[in-house]
């Protein structure tokens, strides 16, 4: 994720919301046995437009969740959210995954799977639709959303670099 531009400054006072993507096992094999340690991937936002990602690993699931948590509330993002959708469409990669997402009309849902939706939710976009192609790794696929959200601008963001009015940007 190359540059991330919209970075959150303090999470004192935000109530963030952690969302569990996907657990990974993982096997240690030694001369004793089997050794058994946890991955989490967990998103959190404020379901108002700020949001992050963390990865935790442990020997205990409630631990690795622990890091994961602590982690992304490391790493927020702004998201403008325009009316509970994205403002426009946007295309990102990452890694083997690619991810779609385009603005919806008010009423149509989240349709998106997965680690996809686990994202979305989490910023606070109520309509929008999304496709992943691609790897369906829940990792590349959180990352992926994320550069999407990332690249996203506001409209009155575009609106003051063109030097018109908010209005003339949805008109043109």
């Amino acid at each position: 994720m190359a540059g991330i531009k919209n970075r959150v400054k303090s999470t004192n006072d935000l109530e963030l919301k952690d969302r569990l993507v996907a657990i990974n096992r993982v096997t240690k094999v030694t001369k004793g046995g089997r050794t058994f340690s946890f991955a989490a991937i967990v998103v959190v936002g404020d379901e108002e437009g700020i949001i992050g990602w963390g990865l935790g690993k442990a020997g205990e699931v409630t631990a690795a969740i622990a890091k994961a948590v602590e982690s992304a509330k490391k790493n927020l993002i702004k998201v403008p959210v325009h009316k509970g959708t994205i403002p426009h469409e946007q295309v990102a990669f990452f890694g083997g995954a690619q991810v779609f997402l385009k603005p919806a009309s008010h009423g149509t849902g989240v349709k998106a799977g997965g680690a996809m939706r686990a994202v979305l939710e989490s910023v606070g976009i109520t309509d929008v639709l999304a496709k992943s192609k691609g790897s369906s790794n829940p990792h590349n696929l959180v990352k992926a959303t994320f550069a999407a959200l990332n690249e996203l601008r506001s409209p009155f963001m575009v609106a003051q670099n063109r030097g018109i009015s908010v209005e003339k940007v949805f008109k043109g």
